[in-house]
């Protein structure tokens, strides 16, 4: 799984064309309650047996019918034509990053569902349960957006123009934002570290950084140098929910989660 490679282009978007000849992005997808929020995938059942997320699997449809999300492994993008409670997703373009068997095969199974059948909606309060005809299920929970403050952002990638990599083993890379203080604190993957942090029209200036002094094993020495990079300049930040994206001057991309 170390620096499994991952290309970040291939979210590429295709139109999905219908039995009426319409394509996704309809008004009437707008109007759908399963549009515009962020679902996290609980579970999947596949003729009878239900097996659990691995927690990185979610869905979001955008009201003109674009969308994206995770399989449990691997993001994707789609579109999506909704009528009624009836939904189809058009071509699924997905990244090919590497992962531990059991997120690979929900994934696996997950792809299926959504690219064989038309499904069918049911929301109820914060729960969607998407429906095959032949009565395979993908079960959700509406989840709020995290806060670009006081959330602990465990990174989760790194990367260089158009490609990144997972962080190696036994990188625990985080960071924090204090409003209050105007400080960026947390571990490099060895070291921890802290800094003054300005955040100002999607963008995070850092300062100079302050880090304690552990020599650790080279790839976690090697993570921690690229994140240093960082600092002493500005970084341009995309917020989508619970991910976060940072990218500096010279390319240089990190990819962060919401720790729960």
């Amino acid at each position: 799984m170390d620096k499994q490679r991952l290309t970040l282009s291939v979210l590429t978007l295709f139109p999905l064309a219908i039995a009426c000849g319409a394509e996704a992005g309809s008004d009437s997808v707008g109007s759908s309650p399963v549009t515009g929020v962020h679902w996290t995938v609980d579970s999947l059942t596949v003729d009878g047996k239900t097996s659990r997320s691995p927690g990185s699997a979610y869905l979001k449809i955008a009201e003109d019918g674009e969308v994206s999300g995770n399989f449990g492994c691997n993001g994707f993008g789609s579109t999506a034509t909704i009528k009624g409670d009836r939904v189809d997703f058009g071509e699924i373009q997905m990244t090919d990053m590497g992962c531990p068997k059991e997120p690979m095969t929900f994934e696996a199974s997950m792809s299926r569902t959504f690219a064989d059948d038309t499904l069918t909606s049911a929301v109820k309060g914060d729960k969607l349960t998407l429906t095959t005809d032949g009565g395979d299920r993908v079960s959700l929970s509406k989840e709020q957006d995290a806060p670009l403050y006081g959330t602990k952002w465990t990174i989760t990638s790194l990367g260089d123009g158009d490609t990144a990599h997972s962080l190696p083993a036994g990188a625990k890379a985080h960071f924090v934002l204090d409003e209050k203080r105007g400080t960026l604190s947390g571990n490099l993957g060895c070291n921890d570290v802290s800094a003054n942090a300005t955040v100002r029209d999607g963008h995070i200036t850092l300062g100079t950084p302050k880090t304690t002094r552990m020599m650790c094993d080279g790839s976690l020495m090697d993570t921690e140098k690229t994140l240093l990079s960082l600092f002493d300049g500005t970084v341009t930040y995309q917020l989508d929910h619970r991910s976060l994206a940072l990218t500096s001057e010279n390319g240089t991309s990190v990819g962060a989660v919401a720790d729960e």
